[in-house]
């Protein structure tokens, strides 16, 4: 059976092209949709079908664009209630694309309209389910974002529908079939998944903990919700975007590719409520930067962090970004909702500090460097990694103040003497330095390389919770 997972890394995303005798679907799609078209025009193929699993929350999906662009149906399964024209499908019912079959499999739990796609050959044999958020390789979908959108749907109650879905619905299937999953590892949609992006859904009931054969509906819910940290702020409204429609892409697009001259950006910064967001290497930001700018690199886990730390996609932002890279961030802040850019500084940097304008600095040390100061300095080193990284094992004597959770504790940090920040390997803490300095906390040092450099040394080091740690 021919289909392919398109799988974009930044977001852990995977899209799927289903294609025979001249027709395609598309499932789950992002947000630029000329990839989808250019892969069907290389087969001489029309798309018929553009499946969606569920109303995704992590990125704004490109169903709509693609449907205005080539003709194709939008498919939901049952129960989902869209603001747009879509069909929506009955459990159990059978879509044709050339000589295959996709067969509709509703499976509530992650969502209350989330939907598998059981794939069936040329042949009649079943080849493969896509799970979108239901199932993952190593996990599942979380069961606490629906609540967002309806208040009755309790994480509880959500964790229960998935445990029936998966029990009466999925493991029931052949263990030949292929998962082909929405995400893999790095993804906030769930907790356990594994690096790799597709099994056998035989393999999955021996390894993957919520598919215990022995297992109770109440030792499922417990388990599922043990652990499971606050969705990112940006989720819900990515959800209500998918659900209500959107700006298209290609206007969003024409917008936002606006170069402004750094007297241009200037008088845009001061003068509207914008975010100077600066997407260079950290390295380059901590040399220099448009003072109150925040840090979160291109080249780190960009959208995720965006969505994560700035809590209103309608945010207006103005970008400074590595020459070239401009349309590659506009586009990637599109894919989590971000439509808002005004505009970003021709030239980058470099040009702001040809034209005389005022910059700043961060000041940064060496991992060796730390270890010099570390004895009369460890009750003011805070780390910003994840609640399990600074579990499984951080410096003795740290406070822990997750990155994500930074702007809920900016009064823990001290304002009459100097305090170091670090983190794994050195790109979150640059963007905690940054988020303090807009915020007018410039009495801080960042650890260069994280706690990747700081293993290397000879600072104590302890696996256990510090009684200081931050909730």
């Amino acid at each position: 059976m021919k289909i392919e997972q398109i799988y974009t890394g930044c977001l852990a995303h995977a899209a799927y092209y289903i294609e025979s005798n001249g027709e395609a679907a598309i499932i789950d799609p992002l947000r630029e949709v000329q990839p989808y078209m250019d892969r069907a025009k290389k087969d001489n193929a029309k798309i018929k079908y553009i499946f969606e699993t569920h109303f995704h929350a992590d990125f704004v999906s490109g169903h709509l664009d693609l449907k205005e662009k080539t003709g194709a149906q939008i498919v939901f399964g049952p129960t989902a209630n869209p603001s747009y024209e879509a069909l929506i499908a009955e459990d159990g019912q059978v879509f044709e694309i050339g000589d295959y079959k996709v067969k509709v499999i509703h499976t509530p739990g992650h969502t209350m309209e989330s939907t598998t796609y059981l794939l069936i050959d040329e042949n009649g044999k079943e080849h493969g389910i896509v799970t979108g958020d239901t199932l993952f390789i190593g996990d599942v979908g979380r069961p606490d974002l629906a609540q967002k959108v309806a208040a009755d749907l309790t994480q509880e109650k959500l964790a229960g529908y998935l445990y029936d879905s998966l029990r009466n619905k999925i493991m029931p299937l052949s263990d030949d079939l292929i998962v082909y999953p929405n995400h893999g590892a790095g993804s906030a949609c769930g907790k356990n998944m594994s690096k790799e992006t597709t099994d056998t859904l035989g393999n999955q009931k021996k390894v993957n903990y919520a598919l215990r054969a022995d297992m109770t509906k109440e030792e499922f819910i417990a388990e599922l919700l043990d652990g499971l940290s606050a969705p990112p702020a940006y989720f819900p409204q990515n959800v209500m975007m998918n659900i209500e429609g959107y700006e298209s892409f290609d206007k969003v697009m024409t917008k936002s590719q606006n170069p402004l001259s750094p007297d241009a950006f200037e008088a845009a910064a001061n003068e509207t409520e914008a975010i100077v967001l600066d997407v260079r290497h950290q390295s380059e930001f901590v040399k220099g930067h448009i003072p109150r700018s925040i840090f979160i690199g291109i080249d780190g886990g960009f959208a995720p962090w965006v969505g994560a730390l700035i809590a209103d996609v309608s945010q207006p932002i103005l970008i400074v970004a590595p020459k070239d890279r401009e349309e590659e961030v506009i586009t990637r802040l599109s894919r989590v909702g971000f439509d808002n850019v005004l505009g970003y500084l021709e030239g980058s940097f470099e040009a702001w500090k040809e034209a005389g304008k005022e910059y700043d600095s961060l000041t940064s040390i060496s991992a060796e460097e730390f270890e010099k100061v570390y004895e009369e300095n460890k009750d003011v080193v805070f780390d910003v990694r994840k609640d399990g990284e600074f579990t499984s094992e951080h410096v003795e004597g740290a406070k822990h103040t997750a990155l994500d959770t930074i702007n809920s504790h900016l009064s823990e940090f001290p304002e009459d003497k100097p305090f170091y920040v670090h983190c794994a390997g050195g790109y979150r803490s640059v963007i905690a330095a940054s988020i303090l300095k807009s915020r007018g906390i410039h009495n801080l040092i960042d650890v260069a390389g994280g706690y990747g450099a700081i293993k290397k040394t000879n600072i104590p080091r302890t696996n256990f919770v510090c009684p200081s740690t931050l909730k």
